[in-house]
């Protein structure tokens, strides 16, 4: 089965979606961006607003990837807590990071109020729930090593939560007050079209085939053209392919899954996080939900490591959202679909300078709606030639192969059956 974006209940609503023409003619640039996600749109917007002429080549369409089949939730910070990302990056790179990665919801949202971007944002706050009671002291050393860092999350007991999210299966958890939600494929239009009017060039269905080196520019080759650029960012995450030797095996393209529902009955639409948070459960393979502006129950986390379609290649997820809901079964499942996220070894975003005037970026771990905007924004001087790398929120890492990659799918395949059998035992 070829993976498509079709099955996303976020392209079922779109009338009409927006389409951007291939490239055709040999095109010169400062700046050419590979990849039409969420990292290189914004990195795109930011460098046409600051003046620098720049090219944006995507294989599919704009938002195609994983940018538009998340599950839309806006999420503070990274993987890890704050103080273990400090201590892998050491004081000075992992407090910035740190003040950078908690922050990007906050910039998102001011991204969006300035552009106008018509994509249900809200910001209602991110739970954290420990779903086994094994899992609290963990959750609740988050919540401190957070708090410790001067960020707003409060602790919830088991009846908090229980008044939140409409059930009373957790063992608490804690309230991140700058977490949100949006709608990820309008959003990732959104982007691509303001890229255009501040000047930026957009081409859809025009996958770089080839890149060189020429002298002192990069020479980009596509089915029906070529672009000659100073520069380049290619950011394709869970979709990069042989472009840049090793770059592809530097990351575990996972397959992250999502259901929703027809929209809720009014009684259980008040029922079920009444309060409109998101949240994203305790674990090594975890689950995530909202319930959207059209009152639809979205389930996210690990699913087959294939493209689906059906609601039937989902049932481990679905059957846990009816064991947090039983009236959930007069309900049906209206949509089901996944995408590719780039997850990297140390669940750590990577920047990375492969070759003089070349940039790699990505690998945010399931986290990227608001971080990548935020990189996006950080890039863009970068890129322009105006800060250098050390300015950067995230330090430059070298591009490093994983071993073993091509295993990668019996490791996914053995994570995933492993915490879905944990959990099971656990109830």
């Amino acid at each position: 089965m070829d993976e498509t974006a079709s099955q996303s209940i976020y392209a079922q609503d779109l009338r009409g979606p927006p389409h951007w023409p291939a490239l055709t003619r040999e095109r010169r640039t400062a700046v050419a961006v590979i990849g039409g996600g969420i990292t290189g749109l914004s990195t795109a917007l930011h460098l046409a607003e600051g003046g620098t002429d720049v090219v944006l080549l995507e294989a599919h369409q704009p938002g195609w990837g994983a940018s538009g089949r998340n599950g839309g939730q806006l999420n503070p910070g990274l993987k890890y807590d704050p103080s273990q990302t400090i201590a892998k990056l050491g004081a000075g790179a992992g407090e910035r990071f740190v003040d950078f990665a908690w922050s990007s919801v906050q910039q998102t949202a001011h991204l969006i109020n300035r552009l106008g971007i018509e994509c249900d944002l809200r910001l209602n706050g991110t739970l954290r729930a420990a779903a086994r009671a094994a899992d609290v002291a963990g959750v609740r050393a988050s919540q401190q090593d957070m708090a410790g860092h001067g960020m707003p999350v409060k602790w919830l007991d088991p009846g908090e939560i229980a008044r939140l999210t409409g059930h009373n299966l957790y063992h608490g958890g804690f309230l991140d007050r700058r977490g949100g939600d949006l709608e990820p494929l309008r959003y990732s239009y959104g982007l691509a079209k303001a890229a255009v009017s501040a000047g930026a060039e957009i081409f859809g269905d025009s996958r770089a085939r080839q890149m060189a080196r020429e002298g002192a520019q990069w020479r980009i080759t596509t089915a029906g053209g070529t672009l000659i650029a100073d520069r380049v960012l290619v950011c394709c995450n869970g979709y990069a392919d042989e472009l840049v030797p090793g770059l592809k095996q530097s990351v575990v393209p996972v397959f992250s899954s999502a259901l929703a529902t027809a929209p809720l009955p009014a009684a259980l639409a008040e029922k079920i996080m009444p309060g409109r948070q998101v949240l994203y459960e305790s674990g090594l393979v975890t689950v995530y939900y909202r319930v959207d502006a059209q009152n639809r129950l979205i389930l996210g986390g690990r699913g087959p490591m294939r493209p689906i379609s059906q609601p039937s290649a989902l049932r481990p997820i679905a059957k846990h959202a009816h064991r947090l809901w039983p009236d959930l079964s007069s309900v049906g499942w209206q949509a089901a679909w996944n995408g590719r996220v780039a997850v990297t070894t140390d669940h750590l975003p990577h920047l990375q300078q492969p070759a003089e005037g070349l940039v790699t970026m990505g690998g945010y771990n399931g986290r990227g709606v608001a971080l990548a905007t935020s990189m996006g924004r950080a890039l863009a001087p970068f890129l322009a030639g105006g800060i250098d790398a050390i300015d950067l929120p995230l330090p430059v890492s070298p591009l490093r192969p994983i071993r073993f990659h091509s295993f990668w799918p019996i490791g996914a395949h053995a994570t995933i059956a492993w915490s879905r059998l944990k959990a099971s035992l656990a109830r």
